[in-house]
């Protein structure tokens, strides 16, 4: 069924040319003629997507913006401003609208938009069925709403369905093995079975056996024939967390696995055809282990078709407050607690720690804190000492002894904000900490296209 965009507009030409302009690309159109009805429509017809124009009589766009989101947090907003209104789209997206579109403005630029914002609208929706799929199935859920971790999700629902093998990386207590479980329980695999193997807790033989399996006698207190989890894994996924820490004896039998789907149990001459998913993880550099000779460079491409790599805490910071919420009202739970609530210096505290345990330690120390604390209300004195007394203050910058070229260190730094963004201006402009009209400025000015 074709797409139903509500057009808010005071401006009955403008309702007119849009209107018309997009019902040939087979939208579905309503229109509303001010801020009032806009809300009113939103309500009645659930649209798919709204243009909102900001100055609109009976009620402005800003405020309809609040009732719209309050109404359908998931609709994408589009506000249309007049030039040099930039403020006021700006904080139109603070409020919620997905993105801005400036008058006057040519409407082949309205339709590149709009299915811009459709697309992540469905993204979006696939985001919130792999999360729930997720919880369904472990009870687990992906906190989180940081452009770094929906780009991970998006990731993960377009993958889930293959049976492309995966390789999670990241560092210590990121989540790795969530997300593993996501990409699981989001196949066509999920109901068949499902078995984990940490690489870097059992010695090299015991792994090979636990992995491949062993005939009766194939070693000192093998009394039967055992099957291994690669068996036992037939039909569903395997997931080879620490898969950095395997010996190079058994890298080549992986290698095999990966290659030919097949293998033979240890001490035994029968092989074994599998269709098994193998999903792995590890927090090292496995490039860097490639270049050293410590993991074999053929297995390591045979590992890395869908690479997915977790961004730390300290990246993410945007979603602290929410994992602290969750993980508080967890362990509240657990000891039969009343709910508690972080002052707001507490929770500065804690958003600014660069957690070097990542999500792991956060989930710790919120443990703690629940069970510790006797009150309702944690303030930032009951926090652990390293936290309290960290300073997240960043270093002055020196300026070195012969001088520099300012304005060639400031085309440098804009080239690398819009690089981290993937040439996204607004974001790249809050890096920097300057408004997108001040960054497009500057980009004119050193020629940055």
């Amino acid at each position: 069924m074709s797409k139903k965009i509500l057009i808010a507009d005071d401006e009955k030409n403008m309702i007119w040319a849009m209107k018309k302009a997009l019902k040939n690309e087979g939208y579905r159109i309503i229109t509303a003629g001010d801020g009032v009805e806009a809300v009113e429509m939103t309500r009645q017809e659930e649209p798919d997507l709204i243009l909102l124009d900001l100055k609109m009589p009976k009620k402005d766009g800003m405020e309809a913006l609040k009732e719209i989101k309050s109404l359908n947090g998931k609709v994408p907003v589009i506000m249309i401003t007049a030039h040099g209104t930039m403020e006021s789209a700006i904080e139109a997206m603070k409020l919620g609208a997905l993105d801005y579109i400036s008058k006057p403005f040519d409407l082949e630029e309205l339709k590149v938009v709009i299915e811009k914002a459709l697309n992540v609208g469905n993204m979006q929706e696939q985001i919130e069925f792999l999360t729930e799929e997720l919880n369904k199935n472990t009870g687990k859920v992906i906190i989180g709403e940081s452009e770094k971790i929906r780009e991970v999700l998006q990731i993960v629902s377009r993958v889930a369905n293959s049976s492309a093998t995966v390789l999670i990386t990241g560092e210590s207590g990121t989540g790795k093995e969530l997300i593993a479980n996501a990409i699981h329980f989001n196949s066509n695999r999920k109901h068949k079975p499902y078995i984990k193997v940490n690489c870097g807790a059992l010695p090299e033989t015991l792994l090979e056996s636990e992995l491949f399996g062993h005939e009766k006698g194939a070693f000192t207190g093998a009394i039967a024939k055992k099957a291994g989890r690669f068996e036992r894994a037939d039909g569903g996924t395997i997931f080879l967390d620490e898969v950095g820490e395997l010996s190079p004896a058994i890298q080549v039998k992986l290698l095999r696995v990966l290659q030919e789907k097949e293998f033979e149990r240890v001490g035994g001459t029968e092989t074994i055809k599998v269709d098994v998913r193998i999903v792995a993880a590890t927090n090292r550099n496995l490039r860097e282990m490639v270049e050293k000779g410590e993991f074999r460079e053929d297995l390591f491409y045979r590992l890395n078709v869908i690479p997915i790599e977790l961004p730390p805490l300290r990246e993410r910071k945007e979603d602290i407050p929410k994992l602290i919420e969750f993980f508080t009202e967890k362990y509240c739970a657990e000891i039969g607690r009343d709910k508690l609530f972080f002052d707001k210096e507490a929770m500065e505290a804690l958003t600014h720690y660069p957690w070097k345990g990542n999500i792991r330690e956060l989930e710790n120390v919120i443990e703690r804190i629940v069970i510790l604390n006797h009150g309702e209300k944690v303030t930032k004195d009951v926090l652990p000492k390293e936290i309290l007394f960290y300073n997240s203050e960043i270093p002055a910058f020196l300026l070195p002894e012969e001088g520099i070229d300012l304005e060639k260190v400031e085309k440098s730094l804009i080239e690398q904000a819009l690089k981290r963004t993937d040439y996204n201006q607004t974001h790249a402009a809050k890096l920097l900490g300057i408004t997108r009209h001040t960054l497009i400025y500057r980009m004119e000015k050193y020629n940055i296209k």
